[in-house]
C-alpha cells in the first residue's frame, strides 16, 4: 500500500516531462519556408517592364516572378488581369504593386493564395475609399501643376512628356525616362475614382516603401497608408516616384523580406 503514492507521483512527474517535452518541441519547429512566388504589378502610364531590375535580382536570389501587363482600362479589369496571373501560381504568393498598382492588389490581394502584400510608392486605400478623393487631401506635386496630367477626348489619361521625366523619374537617366515619357499606356481616368470594395491589408501582413522625393503620390500619403495598415515600413529618401527602377536592390530586399516574414 506505501508503494502506491510513489507510482503516482512517478505517473505525475512523467507527465510533466512528457508535456514539457511537447511544448519544447512544439517551440522548436522549423520557421515557415520563405515563399518562393512573387507577382508584380505595375501602375499607371507604365507597364511591366519597368520591374524588369527588381525581376533580376529576385530570379537571381531563386524567387519565381511574374509580372502582371494590366489593361489600365478600368479597375475591375486590372483585378482580374491580377487574378488571372495569382491562379496560375503553384503555391502561396507575396503580391506586389508600385503607384496605381496598390489599389488593383488592395482588391486582388484578398486571394487566399496571397500571403502578403508590398506596397512600392503605392495607394492603399480602405474600403469606399479611392485614390483620387485621398490625394485631393494629401495633393501631390504634379497634381498642383497646371497642364502636368493631360487627358483625351475619350477619358484616358497620361503624362505630359515634358513633364514626365523630372515628376516621374527624376533619378533616372534622362534618356530612360524620356522614352518612357513617349512610351506611356494611355490609363483610363475612371480607374483613380473606383472605391475599394474590399481591403486586403486589413487581414494580409503588408510592407510598404515610401519614395521621399515622389512627385506624383505624396510622400506623407504613402506613409498614411502604411502607418494605417500597420505596414513593415521602409523610407527611401531622395527616391522619385520610379523608386522600383531607380533603387532595385533596396525595393527587392522589402520584397524578400516580406517573402521570409509574411507566414511567420
Amino acid at each position: 500500500m506505501k508503494i502506491l503514492p510513489f507510482a503516482a507521483s512517478v505517473i505525475a512527474l512523467s507527465a510533466c516531462v512528457f508535456a514539457s517535452s511537447s511544448v519544447m518541441a512544439q517551440g522548436a519547429q522549423p520557421a515557415a519556408a520563405p515563399i518562393k512566388n512573387i507577382v508584380l504589378v505595375h501602375g499607371a502610364w507604365v507597364d511591366g517592364a519597368g520591374w524588369k531590375p527588381v525581376y533580376d535580382i529576385l530570379t537571381k536570389d531563386g524567387y519565381h516572378v511574374t509580372m502582371v501587363q494590366e489593361p489600365l482600362t478600368s479597375l475591375d479589369d486590372d483585378v482580374a488581369a491580377t487574378k488571372r496571373v495569382i491562379d496560375l501560381q503553384d503555391g502561396p504568393i507575396i503580391l506586389v504593386a508600385h503607384s496605381y498598382g496598390g489599389s488593383v492588389i488592395t482588391e486582388a490581394g484578398v486571394d487566399p493564395k496571397v500571403a502578403g502584400l508590398v506596397y512600392v510608392a503605392a495607394h492603399a486605400p480602405a474600403v469606399g475609399e479611392d485614390e483620387s478623393d485621398l490625394g485631393k487631401n494629401m495633393p501631390s506635386y504634379t497634381s498642383k501643376q497646371p497642364g502636368a496630367i493631360m487627358k483625351t477626348d475619350d477619358g484616358y489619361t497620361y503624362l505630359n512628356p515634358a513633364d514626365f521625366p523630372k515628376d516621374f523619374a527624376a533619378d533616372l537617366p534622362l534618356k530612360q525616362a524620356q522614352f518612357e515619357a513617349q512610351s506611356q499606356i494611355l490609363t483610363a481616368a475612371k480607374v483613380f475614382s473606383a472605391p475599394m470594395t474590399v481591403a486586403a491589408w486589413t487581414t494580409k501582413p503588408s510592407w510598404g516603401i515610401v519614395a521621399g522625393d515622389d512627385k506624383i503620390i505624396n510622400p506623407d500619403l504613402e506613409r498614411f497608408y502604411y502607418q494605417r495598415a500597420h505596414s513593415h515600413t521602409t523610407v527611401l529618401a531622395g527616391a522619385s516616384h520610379s523608386v522600383y527602377e531607380s533603387r532595385p536592390k533596396e525595393v527587392a530586399a522589402v520584397i524578400e523580406d516580406a517573402a521570409k516574414h509574411a507566414q511567420q
